[in-house]
């Protein structure tokens, strides 16, 4: 499985990096490092949706407050 967060400057602004942070502690919480891999990129070409987050192939938009729920409902229902 592979999350990737836009890193580019839009979604930097609207905290990209605390995204990133989170999604690192909670991965390494769950014991997840050989499962989820965890990647960044730039511009996913939809800035105006906040922060750009493909889970495989499924676009989401997240903000750092959505980010935990984004993981328990997402992430842990696909492993």
């Amino acid at each position: 499985m592979k999350i990737t967060v836009c890193i580019g400057s839009s979604c930097h602004l609207k905290g990209s990096r605390k995204i990133v942070e989170e999604l690192q502690r909670l991965i390494s919480e769950k014991q997840l490092k050989d499962q989820v891999e965890l990647a960044g990129t730039f511009c996913m070409g939809k800035c105006k949706s906040g922060v750009c987050v493909t889970l495989d192939d499924d676009f989401y938009s997240l903000t750092p407050e959505t980010t935990e729920d984004f993981f328990e409902k997402e992430v842990l229902s696909r492993l």
